[in-house]
C-alpha cells in the first residue's frame, strides 16, 4: 500500500513540475510579441519628425496641408524599402550573402576583406594586432569604395 502511494506522489509530483515549466515557457513566448510592436512604432514616429520641418510658413500650411498629408502616407511606403536595402550593405557576387558593412574592421567577414583586397583596395588583410589610427582610415576609405561599387551593392 504504501509503495503505490509512493508511486502515485511521484506522478502527481511529476505532473506538477511539468505545468509549472510549460506554463513558464508559455509566459516567455508571450513576451516577446510584446517587445516587436515598439519597433514599429519607432518607424511610425520618424515620417512625422521628418514631415515637420516642411511646415515653415503660417500662411502656407493651410494650403499645404492636404499635399503633405498626400506626401505622409506615400513617402515611408516607398522610400523604406529602397533606403534599408542599400544602406551599408554589401552583397557577395559569388554566394548572393548580404552582410552589413561593419564600421569595425574586426568585426566585418572575411570574405569582404578578402574582396578589399581582391578589387586593389588594400594592400593585405590586416591581424587585429596590426591594426592602428593610420590602418584604420585606410580601411575606412577603402570600405567606402567597396559600397560604392556595382559588383557589391546590395
Amino acid at each position: 500500500m504504501a509503495e503505490g502511494l509512493f508511486v502515485l506522489t511521484v506522478i502527481f509530483v511529476a505532473y506538477v513540475v511539468y505545468v509549472v515549466v510549460n506554463d513558464q515557457r508559455a509566459t516567455t513566448k508571450s513576451t516577446i510579441p510584446q517587445v516587436k510592436p515598439e519597433k514599429q512604432e519607432v518607424a511610425a514616429v520618424q515620417p512625422q519628425i521628418e514631415a515637420a520641418p516642411q511646415k515653415e510658413a503660417p500662411a502656407t500650411r493651410r494650403a499645404a496641408a492636404r499635399p503633405a498629408a498626400a506626401a505622409r502616407k506615400t513617402a515611408p511606403a516607398t522610400p523604406a524599402p529602397t533606403s534599408a536595402a542599400g544602406k551599408g550593405e554589401l552583397r557577395n557576387p559569388a554566394t548572393g550573402e548580404v552582410v552589413s558593412a561593419h564600421s569595425n574592421y574586426r568585426f566585418t567577414k572575411r570574405w569582404v576583406k578578402e574582396a578589399l583586397v581582391a578589387e586593389g583596395l588594400l594592400a593585405k588583410i590586416y591581424k587585429n594586432n596590426e591594426l592602428d589610427a593610420a590602418a584604420e582610415a585606410k580601411i575606412k576609405e577603402a570600405m567606402a569604395k567597396l559600397e560604392a561599387m556595382d559588383k557589391y551593392r546590395a
